[in-house]
């Protein structure tokens, strides 16, 4: 959906209550602005706490994470196959949860056919398979970023997205008693059908350990992130691969300004607004792969919930990343080109034809 429209679901719902729609262990709940609409059908004895008290909790932790930063944090490298980057995934997670972050934001590569890089190829299979065991296997892929590339757009990272999905909710969730979590997609949250955003709930035994993943979600997305949040308590909700950048433009610059303007920046597109909303609700990146080309060759930019960013550059062989530096903000294209030049690594052609060292 265009960035500069309002979601048509959101204007309607100001003017008239929506009947109750089931969502997993939620439901869609009477409410004129959809503000709170879901409210828990599967009962908890997790309590939701008031969001003051979620400020001061949310604080706190932050100021403990940042001493024990250094000293605790996992080494970070890049993933190369499918199952070593959902199980690095799931372990962020994992670790981000038991030191009390229960919001997580979650950005990966996803699965990809290895001919979608071939030149005059007009028509690209979606990657994997799922095995008799109805499990999703991503063997014959390469991991690739969610970026314009993909030749089928935002449907097509979806059904790679929604699949990686699966597998970090099965690798997280709680086996109690051998007897593995219900997978429960819903694609209502999905207005127009062709966003590709979609909610994945798993079900656990215990409804304590109960998860939401919001797949893909939109700015128009946040209404129901906010209420399932709402309505969660401790448990687990999770944002995979949102399509909002992380980069900003000058509607986002703008949005973050607060104010008049700042709120017709939000209005016309901006992101300021949705990602303040996320930050009131306690969301934080845990776990970040991401990727662009410099030099000629695939850079790496990678992030634990507790660490700094790792840059890393593909070796020519294409069968390792090497580590070429680290940042503690989000590292732009030129501090990259510049880390790739003091690790004395020139641009790709020149390698590959003998002018310059080999990576």
């Amino acid at each position: 959906m265009a960035r500069y429209t309002l979601s048509f679901a959101v204007l309607v719902a100001s003017f008239c209550n929506e009947a109750s729609v089931p969502v997993g262990g939620f439901s869609l709940g009477t409410n004129a602005n959809l503000k709170a609409p879901f409210v828990n059908t599967r009962s908890s004895t997790s309590e939701h706490l008031p969001k003051a008290c979620q400020s001061e909790r949310i604080t706190a932790r932050h100021a403990s994470l940042a001493e024990e930063v250094t000293e605790t944090a996992e080494p970070l490298s890049v993933p190369l196959s499918f199952n070593e980057m959902v199980t690095m995934t799931s372990k962020a997670m994992n670790d981000a949860y038991d030191a009390g972050i229960t919001r997580q934001t979650v950005r990966v590569m996803l699965p990809r056919d290895p001919s979608s890089g071939n030149l005059g190829q007009y028509y690209e299979n979606d990657a994997g398979g799922v095995n008799s065991n109805n499990v999703f296997t991503a063997d014959n892929t390469v991991l690739v970023p969610p970026d314009e590339t993909w030749q089928g757009g935002i449907m097509q990272l979806y059904r790679a997205a929604a699949p990686t999905c699966q597998e970090i909710l099965r690798r997280f969730s709680t086996n109690t008693g051998g007897i593995p979590a219900k997978l429960v997609e819903d694609r209502s949250i999905d207005e127009s059908g062709v966003d590709g955003v979609g909610l994945w709930m798993s079900q656990n035994v215990s409804p304590d350990d109960d998860i939401s993943c919001f797949v893909q979600p939109t700015q128009e997305s946040i209404d129901y992130v906010e209420s399932i949040s709402n309505s969660a308590g401790k448990r687990l909700v999770m944002i995979l691969n949102p399509q909002w950048r992380n980069v900003d433009d000058a509607l986002d610059s703008a949005s973050k300004g607060g104010g008049f303007f700042g709120g017709v920046a939000s209005f016309l597109g901006g992101k300021g607004g949705s990602l303040q909303r996320l930050d009131d609700l306690g969301f934080e990146n845990v776990f970040v792969i991401e990727g662009y080309v410099c030099k000629g060759g695939n850079i790496r930019l990678v992030k634990r919930f507790d660490t700094d960013w790792g840059v890393f550059a593909e070796s020519d062989d294409a069968t390792k990343y090497v580590s070429v530096g680290t940042s503690k903000s989000r590292p732009t294209y030129q501090e990259c080109d510049k880390m790739l030049e003091d690790m004395g690594i020139s641009v790709k052609y020149a390698r590959d034809i003998g002018m310059a060292p080999k990576l």
